[in-house]
């Protein structure tokens, strides 16, 4: 009897072991590396970071600080197994041999990107011969440039542009350098707070074309579904805590922009972040429509060079269900 005890003991115990293996071995399995910015969009993000929700979804995730030019390559070199960028970007991505399926929409712009001048310029006409400050090809500063641009009859060749990413842009503009800058919050508001340095002359309030996304490396995902659907429903619950605890979440999203929380929320109320209801919404149509609206301006600008044939593999809506 007393064996037979010590026996159950002992495989109860094996059985502990095991289980305990599995499930650290289950928590490196969902380890995620993701490529992102400090955009305001991407916070919530952060959020689940700091507040520790990844780590109750049983997600081992780190966020890497990749500009918008590089997080492909990092991408494609399987450095990072999903990254967050606009809706265009990834279709520029596959046009362009890297692979990458969205799964959830984080935010929708409302003015939190915009093109910033000097106070003499009253039309986008008046700029023809000036120099923006703006991110390289490929980069969304880059595509709403040309997408307001196209809007306005106009092209990159009515301008002059200097390579400069978003913050830089800011920080040039406002310290009297170029004509003009393409940035988005934080830094935009940089551009906001010195009204003698210039003005904006039109944000996606005027020309709504700023969405985000997060993708994931298709074969990734196929080996992943829970984890990347754990991802999903992060994000959602970080949603919840910005609602339920305001104060809190802003300060937390924003000491990673080194921004007060008070900061933040001005920045973060220039855009909508998009929950469960409105990432269906999204992803029964208009995710596919924009993506074919922005392949002729991706064309134009030189970021693709032939018009993907195929956008449903783009894209996978069962994790938002």
């Amino acid at each position: 009897m007393g064996k037979s005890v010590v026996k159950m003991v002992s495989v109860l115990a094996g059985a502990a072991l095991v289980a305990g293996i599995a499930g650290q071995a289950s928590a490196q399995d969902s380890k995620i590396l993701i490529g992102m910015s400090g955009w305001t969009g991407f916070a919530p993000l952060t959020l689940a970071d700091k507040a520790g929700i990844f780590k109750k979804f049983g997600l081992d995730v780190e966020i890497k600080m990749i500009p918008q030019k590089d997080r492909h390559l990092a991408l494609a070199a399987k450095a990072i197994q999903c990254a967050a960028t606009t809706v265009e970007t990834h279709v520029a991505w596959n046009a362009n041999g890297v692979p990458i399926v969205q799964i959830f929409q984080m935010d929708k712009s409302y003015g939190a990107d915009g093109l910033a001048v000097r106070n003499d310029v009253k039309t986008f006409a008046d700029l023809k011969g000036k120099t923006i400050g703006v991110s390289a090809p490929g980069t969304a500063p880059y595509f709403g440039l040309v997408w307001m641009l196209s809007k306005n009859g106009m092209s990159l060749k009515d301008i002059k542009t200097v390579s400069l990413e978003p913050q830089p842009a800011a920080q040039a503009f406002v310290a009297g350098q170029n004509d003009g800058a393409f940035t988005y919050e934080p830094y935009l508001s940089t551009v906001r707070s010195n009204p003698q340095a210039g003005k904006i002359l039109a944000t996606t309030l005027d020309y709504p074309m700023v969405m985000d996304t997060v993708g994931c490396d298709p074969v990734w995902l196929k080996a992943n579904p829970k984890a990347a659907k754990a991802l999903t429903d992060a994000y959602f619950a970080a949603l919840d805590m910005i609602k339920a605890e305001p104060a809190k979440a802003n300060e937390l999203m924003g000491s990673a922009v080194k921004q007060t929380g008070e900061q933040f929320a001005k920045s973060s109320a220039y855009l909508r972040w998009q929950d469960k209801a409105a990432n269906q919404k999204f992803f029964a149509g208009e995710l596919s429509a924009f993506m074919k609206e922005a392949t002729p301006i991706l064309l134009e600008a030189g970021v693709i060079r032939k018009a993907p044939e195929d956008f449903s593999g783009m894209f996978d809506a069962s994790y938002i269900k």
